[in-house]
């Protein structure tokens, strides 16, 4: 009994830890790099860019464990229609946030040097503002947040679900593990969007003081490969295989 009961738990065990890396994994997909890239764009911080990249694997995690609920307690399939419908709206909302990006360096700004005092040490960071914007000092900048990131996450994790469930029902055998390596899964997604939304926001902050330039430059790439890629993905999954076919 002791025996099979530690097969069992090194079984579990493995199914779990396979689950948190395919989380880090997941989070180095083009569509979500590109949908974070254009928020990590916008932030000088290079905190607040690890933050945005939590805040989607949130997001991310929630919608998973609620389609997770209906798919292994409520036995609810999810059509490939479904996905197709699901991964299109990823495509609408990668070219939303793509021309977002690009809609505010064409209308222009101004760079501003904000200066902070923590423990005794001054800094400044730079943090650029949009014409009809007012600068509050009271914001330190960068570390303002909207609901953005989380619903970006939330949109992800419901095109993603279905494919995620091919890979959980498989390997389980209750709903209780199988929300449990859902949960695991996304705890690694979270990890890995953090670890890649701080890589992607390395460039933005060394260029945002010194090389604003340049910065621009590296902006209005993120918001053309997003408009890029959710144009790509809204003819694979609207036009070539359905539904609009």
């Amino acid at each position: 009994m002791d025996a099979i009961l530690a097969v069992s738990t090194a079984s579990t065990a493995g199914i779990l830890s396979f689950g948190f890396l395919l989380g880090l994994k997941h989070a180095t997909e083009a569509d979500h790099m590109a949908a974070v890239s254009t928020i990590v764009s916008e932030r000088r911080s290079l905190f607040s860019s690890a933050i945005v990249g939590g805040v989607w694997g949130l997001g991310h995690t929630i919608s998973l464990l609620v389609a997770g609920v209906f798919v292994l307690l409520l036995n609810y399939e999810i059509s490939e229609k479904t996905e197709r419908m699901l991964e299109f709206f990823v495509g609408v909302m990668l070219i939303m946030l793509g021309l977002n990006v690009l809609r505010k360096l064409l209308s222009g700004g101004h760079l501003h040097f904000h200066q902070h005092g923590h423990g005794g040490h001054e800094h400044v960071h730079p943090h650029v503002h949009q014409f009809d914007e007012v600068a509050d000092p009271a914001t330190h900048h960068g570390l303002r947040f909207t609901p953005r990131a989380l619903l970006v996450g939330m949109v992800h994790g419901m095109a993603g679900s279905a494919a995620l469930m091919l890979l959980v029902i498989p390997t389980i055998d209750t709903a209780a593990l199988g929300l449990l390596y859902i949960a695991v899964f996304g705890v690694g997604s979270i990890g890995g969007m953090m670890l890649m939304s701080f890589l992607v926001g390395l460039p933005f902050h060394f260029t945002a003081l010194k090389f604003h330039r340049f910065n621009h430059l590296l902006q209005a790439a993120a918001g053309v490969v997003s408009v890029v890629l959710g144009l790509w993905i809204v003819y694979e999954k609207g036009f070539s295989e359905g539904p609009f076919i």
